[in-house]
């Protein structure tokens, strides 16, 4: 049985960083997806694949793996650097501003 552990990466929908502190252990597909040929659904034997596990570290997700004999592949997640500005948000509306604040 082969599994990914990853860290998801936050939503394209959010500028947060919600979701994205804990680690995810996947389960991979076993078998094809098939087209149900009356309602165009698609469908799975494989029930495995619908599973997400859920941790707190990546080490409890290692170790979970390694418990049950699932050969689990790591991913490491890509870091991005915080869009931080010195004067932040509060600096759109301060009286000493130096440049002329425009519609």
């Amino acid at each position: 049985m082969r599994a990914r552990i990853y860290q998801p990466a936050k939503t394209a929908m959010s500028s947060g960083a919600a979701k994205t502190k804990h680690w995810v252990l996947e389960f991979a597909p076993a078998s094809a997806r098939s087209v149900d040929p009356l309602m165009g659904w698609t469908s799975s034997s494989d029930t495995q694949s619908q599973v997400r596990l859920k941790f707190d570290s990546r080490a409890a997700a290692e170790d979970y793996a390694k418990e049950h004999g699932i050969d689990a592949v790591v991913q490491e997640p890509n870091k991005r650097k915080a869009n931080i500005r010195p004067g932040g948000y509060g600096e759109n509306f301060a009286t000493g501003r130096r440049g002329a604040w425009t519609h």
